[in-house]
Parts: structure tokens; sequence; C-alpha cells
């Protein structure tokens, strides 16, 4: 009998997945990848593409000739809603699809609730694509000599990298900008070592960026602050984290508080065993775990193999995390900051090595092999 098996979402632990299926084609399955886009962004590369040092073509996966591959049928729809009890699977196309197995990697929203009254000055980090278009947009728009407001709202890796990557490219086509970066102290580079966070503030100091210790909320023409200042902004760009899918909360699936899937180390579904997930839409329930895309990387081949072993009735694997973890922070100016537990360093280097991991991901899944495959429409180099 044909099993069907559904991919939902294009994120960086399907493609994985994908690629197993490519290598070892699954018997006697029917295989969707149902995605909202054609092409997925490798996250990891948006602060240099930011920065200028990449074109988009640089770190988009073409997933139409990688689903092809993989025997799976691409759909391009966003995921409206999920049955698990009848394994049925909504789609915003207004299809009902049911599957056997299901995967879940559809990546989180940007919290924009405190940000919204911004209007069209506030560009979402997600998705990704739709910010690079926007981004490049607002860059288009300025003018030579003119004074631009940029605030960058969120203190995690990414709102860092991307602070400092705005500053670069601003600076090399404009001369001059005003930059800030908004945060909780607390949640500056949250979990990072303590000598990461005194080189990033050390960076962003010398770079002439403005750190401000407080909460945001978006108002007319810029930020108020939870100190009382008012900070004056022309764009606002929101890493402010990641929220679920409303979707999922109304699903019935296991979830925690907050509305992320509740899953097991084996990333199956706590409740509902014919359905796992990976990314940043899940809450393990043995340990806590970042929501990083370090993460949804290291769990790719655990999920891909775990999916098969469903399908065959073997036993699961688990991904537990190393307990050191290569952390590598661009700075926006062909360096990086890199750290292995309280090891940390600096400089170039550490940029040469990040561009390489980088573009091997990148290229590790490009089918043909090696290839870009198509470009994509309306691609905004920098």
């Amino acid at each position: 009998m044909t099993r069907r098996v559904i991919l939902a979402g294009g994120g960086h632990a399907h493609l994985a997945v994908l690629a197993d299926w490519a290598a070892r084609p699954l018997a006697d399955t029917e295989r969707w990848l149902v995605t909202s886009s054609r092409h997925t962004a490798y996250s990891g590369m948006l602060p240099g593409w930011l920065a200028g040092h990449y074109q988009a073509s640089d770190l988009l996966i073409d997933l139409a000739p990688l689903a092809e591959q993989a025997g799976a049928k691409l759909v391009i729809a966003d995921v409206a809603g999920l049955d698990p009890a009848r394994q049925m699977l909504n789609l915003s196309s207004g299809e009902e699809v049911r599957f056997d197995l299901l995967s879940l990697a559809t990546g989180g929203e940007t919290d924009i609730a405190r940000l919204a009254a911004l209007g069209d000055r506030l560009l979402p980090v997600r998705p990704v694509g739709t910010f690079m278009e926007r981004w490049s947009n607002f860059l288009g728009r300025q003018t030579p000599g003119s004074t631009i407001g940029i605030a960058i709202a969120g203190g995690g890796a990414a709102g860092v990298e991307l602070a400092l990557g705005a500053e670069a490219v601003v600076r090399r086509l404009f001369g001059t900008a005003s930059i800030s970066l908004v945060t909780p102290e607390a949640g500056f580079l949250s979990g990072h070592a303590r000598q990461v966070r005194k080189l990033a503030l050390a960076e962003l100091a010398r770079r002439n960026i403005a750190v401000h210790f407080a909460h945001a909320e978006g108002v007319d023409g810029g930020l108020r602050l939870s100190n009382g200042n008012f900070l004056p902004a022309d764009c606002v760009i929101a890493a402010t984290g990641s929220r679920p899918p409303r979707w999922l909360a109304r699903s019935g699936l296991a979830c925690n508080a907050a509305g992320f899937v509740s899953v097991g180390a084996d990333l199956q579904s706590i409740s509902h065993g014919a359905i796992f997930a990976a990314g940043d839409i899940i809450d393990r329930v043995d340990r806590r775990l970042e929501r990083s895309g370090v993460h949804a990387v290291k769990a790719g081949p655990v999920l891909a193999a775990n999916l098969r072993a469903a399908l065959n009735g073997a036993v699961l694997r688990q991904y537990q995390p190393r307990r050191r973890t290569l952390y590598l922070l661009a700075t926006g100016e062909r360096r990086a900051i890199v750290s292995w537990g309280g090891l940390v360093a600096a400089g170039h280097w550490a940029w040469v090595i990040k561009d390489w991991i980088d573009r091997g991901f990148v290229k590790r899944y490009r089918w043909p092999q090696g290839h870009g495959g198509s470009r994509p429409k309306g691609e905004q180099g920098q």
C-alpha cells in the first residue's frame, strides 16, 4: 500500500530529508513538499548579504530540482491548518490533504506584536525572502548624502549581526547613518559566552552603533523605549525572536503554553505518532534547546532517519546536541567572532571559516550538485 509522506515547510531540516530521499528513494510512498516559496534562503548568510558580501543567489536554494531528485511533488502553498486526529493538512489554496506521515518545519513567525504600529517602516526578518526584497527597496529609495535612521529590535545573534551588516552597507553606500540596536539587557546574546558579549559590544561601539538596553514599542516615526526615550527611525528591522504559527495552537497537536510543538528527543510529536517536527517551531520536552539554525541543520539527518524508521517500524534515533556548539557571529566587515564553549576569538580568519561552512551548506543542497539552479525572479543584489 502506498503511503503519503508530507514535508510541510522548506526549512533547513527538510533539506536533509530531501537529500536523503534523493540518495535512497523511499519505496511504496507518495512524497510531497509543501512550501510557501520555491526558494529557501539559508539564514546563516543573511547578515553577509545585508553587508554586501553576497548576492541573493548565493544564499537562495532552489527547492524544485531538489524535490525532483527526491521524487517529491512540489506544492507552493502555506499551511493553513492541521487536523492530527484525521491526519489532514489544510493548505492556503483551500485544499485538504490526507497524510500517513507528516513532518513540520514551517519555521516560526517574527514576533512583531509591539511593533506593528510602525507600518511600512517595519521590516520583519521573516519570511527572509520578503525581508530581502523590502530591504533592497528601502536602500533604493535613499538619496546619497542623506542621513538614514535605522533601528534593529532584538539583541540575539541575528539582531547583532544584522545591525553590524546594516552599518557596513549604509556607510559604504551613503557615508553616514544612525544605527541603533534595542534589546532588553538580559536578551543581549543570551546563551553566548561572556567574552562573546564583550567583544560584540566593543565592535558595536567601534562602529558607532548605539545600544539601548530597553524594551521597545512601535509608534509613529520610530520607537518608544521603556526608559522613556523616543528613538526616531526611517526603518526598524525586527529580529525579535520567533513565535509559532497560530494554526498550531488550534490544531489539537500537543504544544507548550506558547504554542510550540511538543516533541521528544526523536523529534516525534508526544501526542500524535504520525507527526514529526523540527526547527524553531518545536519545544523539546526532555531538555531546553535554543531556537537556533544550528540545531535545525544538525537535526536534519536525524529527522530523515526517523521518518524512514517510522515507515519501517524501526527504532527511532535521538537528536542530542553536543555539549559544546561552534558559533560564528558575522560582524559585517568580513570578520567574525568565533566561540566554542569558553574558547572565544575574533578576526578575518573566523569569517573565512564561516564563509567556507556557509557556502558549503548551500552547495550541498543544489541540484544538480554544484549548480545554482534557476535564478530567482526579481533578485536584488547589492
